[in-house]
């Protein structure tokens, strides 16, 4: 009865890793990138290098720290208590990154709605308008904000948005095929959205490759092209890193990984 008791307790208990250095080394590589990113900005020789080095680090922890995890996930160590903590945290991440983006959404609705209508109506002291030639309409660069054009909804945008709509049903096609054991579309499945989301990164750099060239849509291009390029650019990395972390899911698979009861690192990407 004791033992029963004893090995019932042992199997609730929180499964905590032994110490590791990484997150120190992950901090160290964060201050190099960072550090390097502002020497390069004040034109310092070394800060390309810097924060290549940087880079690397943050790289060499990421593969480290990651597989350690994966070795702790097929070696048993996670169990149903852990398994709810891992889907409580990316509920948190998820709750997070619907901020993060309601924020850009909320300054560009700012703009569009308030802030550039009054700059199109805003008088001097005298009673006469600041900008006589501004009308004050969307999409603007500002009042002596330089010439563009904005980036139409069609073209590569549409196809980007079907490419990103597809990948959701191959991923979940995946999804199905580990819900019912099948591998072969399991993997299939997860081939083709990480196809989908490479096509997508080559045609979102062709557009901005074709913004900068030809519409003379850059950063710099006042009001519009900062919240064009902060909302794709950031959506674009989401995309990068979701695609990297499908890579390493597919990867897995092939090794035979997951099975239809637990699967949380599938359900997390």
């Amino acid at each position: 009865m004791k033992t029963s008791t004893v090995q019932a307790t042992s199997r609730e208990h929180y499964f905590v890793p032994q110490p590791s250095l990484y997150p120190v080394i992950l901090s160290g590589g964060m201050f190099l990138l960072a550090l390097g990113f502002i020497q390069a900005m004040n034109s310092f020789p070394l800060g390309k290098w810097v924060m290549l080095g940087g880079f690397m680090v943050i790289l060499y922890v990421l593969f480290g720290w990651f597989g350690r995890v994966i070795s702790e996930s097929q070696g048993g160590s996670y169990r149903d208590w852990e398994d709810r903590s891992f889907r409580y945290g990316m509920i948190w991440f998820i709750a997070t990154e619907v901020m993060f983006f309601a924020a850009f959404f909320g300054a560009l609705f700012y703009m569009r709605v308030i802030s550039v209508p009054d700059l199109g109506g805003m008088l001097s002291a005298h009673g006469t308008s600041l900008w006589p030639d501004y009308s004050g309409t969307w999409p603007t660069s500002g009042p002596q904000g330089a010439q563009f054009t904005p980036m139409g909804a069609w073209g590569i945008p549409a196809i980007n948005t079907a490419l990103l709509l597809s990948s959701g049903a191959t991923v979940t096609w995946a999804h199905w095929g580990l819900l019912r054991n099948n591998r072969t579309h399991l993997v299939l499945g997860l081939a083709a959205t990480v196809l989908l989301g490479t096509l997508f990164l080559g045609f979102q750099a062709y557009e901005y490759y074709h913004a900068y060239t030809e519409l003379g849509l850059t950063m710099g291009a006042g009001a519009y092209g900062a919240t064009f390029f902060m909302l794709t650019g950031f959506h674009g990395f989401h995309v990068t890193l979701g695609t990297i972390m499908l890579v390493v899911i597919l990867l897995r698979s092939l090794s035979g990984h997951f099975s239809p009861e637990r699967h949380f690192a599938f359900e997390g990407v």
